[in-house]
């Protein structure tokens, strides 16, 4: 296991240009840049940050493999900053992915393939994606973390998967559209959504959150932004507004993690024996598959 030691991560809140790799590339180096100067130990930009999200047709053309030169040159700008970002994975068999890609020391760590794609209203995802099948914690040298795209996150039982599995911080990247019309100022209503549901995590698993969402528009969808950081107990620190793009810079301390789990050791007395007997017993019964 790493040794846990207090960072600050940069929280990177962009506007990917749609099918355009290159400028999104060019909004990644000097995104890291300014990152590096600050001294953050990690930069975490939104889903699909390289690509742009309403690809339809062009999920074809920005799709990389992991050995695409874009995939190389970022793994080269993570000597000094561990970075997380979102674009188009190829597989060797032709199936394309959503994914959340992590590098560190100039490689590429790991890879998570988004599990839930959300195909209803106006999300298509279930017809250009393939589906992931696995949450896996992974270690780094600023503690153990777990990755989850968007929509992975409404399913609990992704991040209880990684509270599983020990996880420290559990890093969440988005394309989010905004709904409803808040009052000048306010969050829109899915703002306030994707608030409880982070604050949930946070709290029930103990770990620290990082959420980062995109803003701009593509195709007459406006994201909203709101990226932010809640810590273990639940309180948000550090905060980024809902129209521009925005650096956000947040202090991670390990010590508030021990100190939430000193308060409630729901850790030490969790029992997925019980859930694991009830998931086998209906899946025998046939009522879950």
């Amino acid at each position: 296991m790493s040794v846990r030691r207090p960072f600050t991560a940069c929280l990177a809140q962009t506007s990917p240009v749609l099918g355009d790799v290159e400028q999104n590339l060019e909004q990644h180096a000097a995104a890291i840049e300014n990152a590096k100067g600050e001294e953050a130990g990690l930069i975490v930009f939104p889903e699909l940050a390289l690509t742009g999200y309403r690809l339809r047709d062009l999920t074809y053309e920005v799709a990389m493999r992991r050995d695409d030169p874009v995939v190389e040159q970022l793994a080269r700008h993570s000597r000094g900053i561990d970075i997380l970002t979102g674009f188009i994975e190829e597989s060797e068999d032709h199936r394309f992915y959503n994914v959340a890609a992590y590098f560190s020391a100039g490689r590429l760590l790991h890879v998570h393939r988004k599990v839930y794609l959300p195909t209803y209203g106006l999300f298509e995802e279930g017809r250009f994606f393939a589906e992931g099948t696995r949450f896996d914690a992974f270690e780094t040298g600023l503690g153990r973390i777990g990755v989850l795209v968007c929509e992975d996150v409404w399913h609990l039982s992704s991040a209880y998967a990684y509270f599983l599995q020990d996880v420290d911080w559990l890093l969440v990247i988005s394309s989010g559209p905004g709904r409803g019309l808040p009052e000048a100022g306010k969050e829109p209503s899915s703002g306030k959504a994707w608030n409880s549901v982070l604050v949930a995590c946070a709290g029930f698993f103990q770990v620290g959150v990082i959420f980062v969402n995109r803003v701009g528009w593509e195709d007459g969808v406006k994201f909203w932004g709101g990226s932010k950081y809640v810590d273990p107990a639940g309180e948000i620190r550090g905060e980024a507004g809902q129209v521009d793009p925005q650096l956000v810079f947040v202090d991670l301390d390990p010590r508030d993690l021990r100190l939430a789990r000193i308060n409630t050791p729901v850790r030490r007395d969790e029992r997925p024996s019980i859930l694991a007997q009830l998931i086998d017993r209906l899946a025998k019964e046939g009522r879950v598959v």
